[in-house]
């Protein structure tokens, strides 16, 4: 028999997928603000106005609301008591009630330069990048 390939020491990398990778990222750039409970509770990943952002999971959109400056935020709710909400979005692609999949398009990023992305258990935000894939 073949020796027995030895096992990737998983812990030496640290990757998206380690925390569980229920979710797919809602837009393609770099994350350049980290989640910091109480400071920022999700993460902030760079976007350019126009691009297209997209549901992280399959679920129900739950709320739809504009933050301060009338800026959307959307909030999908998942199985399992999770929530996703985006912010930073301009024109949306989803209404109140709707059914949406994971990679279905929900709106367009703004001319803020990025997207925020949250995870919330129940109405407690955790870390995204632990739920990522």
């Amino acid at each position: 028999p073949a020796p027995a390939t030895p096992a990737p020491d998983l812990g030496a990398t640290r990757t998206a997928a380690s925390g569980g990778g229920r979710f797919q990222m809602p837009v393609s750039g770099s994350i350049i603000r980290l989640y910091e409970k109480g400071r920022n509770d999700g993460i902030d990943i760079a976007a350019d106005a126009g691009t297209p952002v997209n549901a992280a999971g399959g679920g129900t959109v739950a709320a739809i609301t504009r933050d301060t400056a009338g800026v959307p935020i959307v909030v999908v709710r998942h199985e399992g008591d999770l929530m996703t909400v985006y912010t930073g979005l301009d024109g949306l692609d989803v209404a109140k009630g709707d059914q949406v999949s994971a990679g279905q398009a929900i709106g367009k990023a703004g001319s803020g330069g990025f997207v925020h992305f949250e995870v919330r258990r129940g109405f407690d935000s955790v870390n995204p990048e632990d739920y990522l894939n």
